[in-house]
């Protein structure tokens, strides 16, 4: 999937605001270097942080606390 698909469902996931999205991947990405475990299925091994961390988003894996979804 290319990443324009990958960012689409991620902003869809936070009501499309590019703000909360980028506060929220960026965490994420953070919390991943430190060594927490990707909650992706697929092997994440080749991939970067920023990368796992909007797919986890865009799955809904990942949910972003006080937001209100629609």
């Amino acid at each position: 999937m290319r990443l324009e698909e990958r960012l689409s469902l991620a902003l869809k996931r936070v009501n499309n605001d590019r703000y909360i999205l980028s506060l929220a991947v960026g965490q994420r990405a953070d919390e991943l270097s430190k060594g927490a475990k990707p909650l992706l299925e697929k092997n994440t091994q080749h991939m970067k942080y920023t990368d796992i961390a909007i797919d986890e988003i865009g799955q809904g894996l990942l949910v972003i606390e006080g937001l209100v979804h629609k």
